[in-house]
């Protein structure tokens, strides 16, 4: 519900003191001036410092603190639950993303079911390695949604309220939320625009880890396709052991005349078994979502 506020900002932090009272501070500036109604929600993961001290001398901003470190993902569904507005906007408290942006991805919104943030650049700690990893995952949620995405994973966005809902149980408690809810609303057909912004470089430390976080991204990307559209995942697989089968199978026939090799009779049924499983997912998916 609702009860007619127009805007929830949702702010995740853990262990970001040094930037988190000016990103308050700047949200209250900017949504004042918006001449909406709006609430700001910040939501500290557990944090050892003094994020939640600094944050509570913010007027009007209402923190909500989880007992131990959850993730960053389980932050922003904390939040998404608390949050009373028709609108969702997700923000990062570590002073990356331009708080200036918000009023036009809220205009935008007005035509949409989401807008995202899209990075200019990558600003981050491990710089090189992050965007290779995000540039590769990104290419393959492309080809999985046949979708053009310039940023899969941008922790600024503005959100319908029910979209978030639709999806809100399959989201994780990770980095990956961001991306997840990205995918899903792409697979499941809802309008998504992005707006290019620019990116900081965070006040204080990443909680970004290069090998699991990438492993997550890489596997959120392949989950949430297998929700949506698993053929996109089996056809592919099925067509090339049917062709490496029937390649082995005509070599077979050319060197060793008219007999087929055992191995070559296996690639050929995994191509089959392939398929059928593809189509039985995509059957299960489809009634899933009647």
């Amino acid at each position: 519900m609702s009860d007619g506020l127009d805007v929830s900002v949702i702010v995740p932090a853990y262990n970001e003191q040094d930037a988190v009272v000016g990103v308050l501070e700047d949200l209250d500036r900017v949504m004042r001036a918006t001449g909406r109604t709006y609430e700001i929600l910040l939501v500290d993961d557990g944090s050892t410092d003094e994020t939640v001290q600094r944050s509570r001398t913010v007027e009007g901003v209402q923190v909500i603190s989880h007992g131990q470190n959850r993730g960053t993902g389980a932050a922003r569904t904390t939040g998404v639950r608390a949050a009373k507005g028709r609108y969702l906007v997700n923000i990062d408290a570590d002073d990356t993303y331009p708080v200036e942006a918000i009023p036009d991805l809220l205009d935008r919104l007005e035509t949409c079911d989401m807008v995202i943030g899209a990075r200019t650049r990558e600003a981050g700690t491990l710089r090189l390695l992050r965007s290779f990893a995000k540039e590769t995952i990104r290419l393959l949620a492309c080809y999985l949604t046949e979708t053009r995405i310039p940023d899969l994973n941008s922790g600024l966005r503005a959100m319908r309220r029910e979209l978030v809902e639709a999806y809100l149980p399959l989201l994780p408690n990770t980095h990956s939320w961001v991306s997840t809810i990205t995918m899903a609303a792409l697979s499941g057909g809802y309008h998504v625009e992005w707006l290019p912004i620019d990116y900081r470089k965070r006040i204080g430390r990443s909680t970004f880890h290069p090998i699991r976080d990438t492993y997550n991204y890489l596997v959120l990307v392949i989950r949430s396709i297998m929700y949506f559209n698993p053929l996109k995942v089996f056809l592919p697989a099925s067509a090339f052991l049917f062709l490496t089968g029937f390649g082995k199978a005509i070599w077979d026939f050319v060197v060793h005349g008219p007999r087929v090799a055992t191995a070559t009779v296996m690639v050929i049924l995994a191509g089959v078994q392939l398929l059928a499983l593809g189509f039985l997912g995509d059957l299960v998916a489809k009634r899933g979502r009647v």
